[in-house]
């Protein structure tokens, strides 16, 4: 057969292989379009939960009046209207409609929020929450959990130093952010959904800057910050990293923009105080003078006010919104 009877021979196949990958991918992009428009067998289901549970200290905790530990609003008639100026873990309960049975102003007779967290709170009571919760019905399908801790701890091993080396103090720091990514594993394990965050860092709290003053050439609000930080990457490593059990907000990197740039994030004092009496009593009738709650970063000395409860809900209600649960 000469070359050009051959080349002739092969113009059906070349022509067929053609026309079949003009079908193929024909038959991709519909695959596509019927994907893009809900088609398929793979379409993405959003989560949503059917409670929420809150553990934690007092950065998530409600008093069982309703009270919280920032700023309480005040109604009309005088009394503490506990809706008005929500914590972080009202503003992400309010994107589902929840209610907590502490600040039920729907009067839901069920109210799907559940508030665990509670003052002075350390991991080893986070981790004793979580266990009172199973011992008390455990966890359904669809349940939300929320898990922020550890201030506490890291204020308690700052008041042993200099007594104990800076050395020992990080290596607790970091043991106790491991001990609460197992509590955040273990609720995973248990088919929880768990959005948690790490700490804001202590080392920008009005406390710091307190004892930063007190403390000669020692810097001690850097100390704050190693801590913080210690117990933070202890956490972010030891915690199971996959986006659909779990959601971490990283609460220490937004406040350290803060700390650089407060007006990007619209507050206007991040040193100070706003509120004159201790927390819980806290109201926006018990303000330094000429204050706006939600321009400061602080309510006391080294808990959230409003403005720093927002950027709580901000870091919250993106990672509920964004996370493939």
């Amino acid at each position: 057969m000469t070359f050009s009877s051959q080349a002739a021979s092969q113009r059906p196949t070349l022509a067929a292989a053609r026309k079949t990958r003009r079908w193929a991918a024909l038959v991709l992009a519909a695959g596509l379009g019927l994907a893009a428009c809900g088609g398929g067998t793979s379409q993405y289901d959003p989560f949503v939960p059917g409670r929420l549970l809150v553990f934690g200290d007092e950065y998530s905790a409600l008093t069982p009046n309703g009270r919280n530990f920032s700023v309480n609003g005040v109604a009309a008639d005088g009394n503490i209207d506990c809706a008005s100026s929500p914590i972080w873990v009202q503003s992400l309960a309010g994107i589902y409609g929840f209610t907590f049975a502490e600040c039920n102003t729907t009067s839901e007779p069920t109210p799907k929020a559940r508030m665990l967290a509670f003052e002075g709170a350390k991991v080893a009571d986070v981790t004793a929450q979580v266990e009172a919760q199973v011992a008390a019905g455990g966890f359904r399908d669809r349940d939300l959990a929320t898990v922020l801790a550890g201030a506490n701890d890291i204020l308690e091993l700052y008041g042993q130093y200099p007594s104990l080396a800076e050395a020992t103090l990080i290596a607790e720091a970091s043991a106790r952010g491991q001990r609460l990514a197992r509590v955040v594993n273990r609720l995973v394990g248990l088919g929880v959904k768990v959005i948690v965050s790490d700490l804001p860092d202590l080392g920008l709290t009005p406390f710091a800057l307190s004892e930063q003053a007190l403390g000669g050439s020692f810097d001690r609000a850097a100390l704050l910050t190693r801590l913080t930080t210690a117990f933070n990457e202890q956490l972010g490593v030891s915690v199971l990293l996959d986006g659909r059990f779990v959601g971490l907000m990283q609460a220490q990197l937004r406040f350290q923009a803060i700390g650089r740039f407060p007006p990007s994030f619209g507050l206007g004092n991040i040193t100070t105080p706003v509120c004159t009496v201790p927390l819980p009593n806290c109201t926006t009738a018990t303000l330094v003078p000429v204050a706006a709650s939600t321009t400061y970063l602080w309510a006391d000395d080294t808990r959230l006010a409003p403005g720093g409860q927002a950027q709580l809900a901000s870091l919250a209600v993106d990672r509920a919104q964004r996370n493939p649960f």
